[in-house]
């Protein structure tokens, strides 16, 4: 009788030709989903818990403004300072700022910016009232603060 001989030697190889254009797809797939910062917050934040909260549709329509002592306080002192883009503005420089921001946008959205104030909770509401007068001055009547949710009893 002849003796066969079994084919043991047999291995299958995964192609990886198509590994560098997984990796690409993967790699472009974050760059786009990926939200950058867009300024750095140079003061305290301690946000006030609210009881009713409501989400923003545009968030493109909405300008940031922060309020608080200034994590630097051998620089900038101790007082609250408030912070408008990547630097400390005063409660005049306000108009102008606003007057920037709408600039940005495109002429029937103009009336549409949103000024969100991140205030800290130990803040005095002295400086809140000097911004919202200067946002008067300018026309600018759309207010909202900054809130996080409340922790639930």
């Amino acid at each position: 009788m002849a003796k066969f001989k079994k084919k043991s030697s047999t291995s299958q190889q995964i192609s990886t030709a198509s590994l560098p254009d997984i990796i690409f797809m993967l790699l472009f797939f974050f760059m786009v989903t990926t939200v950058l910062r867009e300024s750095t917050i140079m003061v305290k934040q301690s946000i006030p818990k609210a009881t009713q909260l409501r989400k923003l549709e545009q968030k493109k329509l909405v300008s940031y403004m922060y309020v608080g002592k200034p994590t630097d306080t051998k620089k900038f002192g101790s007082e609250p300072k408030i912070q408008a883009n990547d630097a400390f503005i005063d409660v005049e420089s306000i108009i102008q700022f606003i007057e920037e921001e709408k600039g940005k946008l495109a002429e029937h959205e103009k009336d549409q910016l949103t000024i969100s104030l991140k205030v800290d909770d130990e803040t005095k509401m002295g400086i809140v009232v000097d911004i919202t007068q200067k946002m008067r001055d300018v026309n600018a009547r759309k207010l909202m603060y900054a809130a996080s949710r409340r922790a639930e009893d």
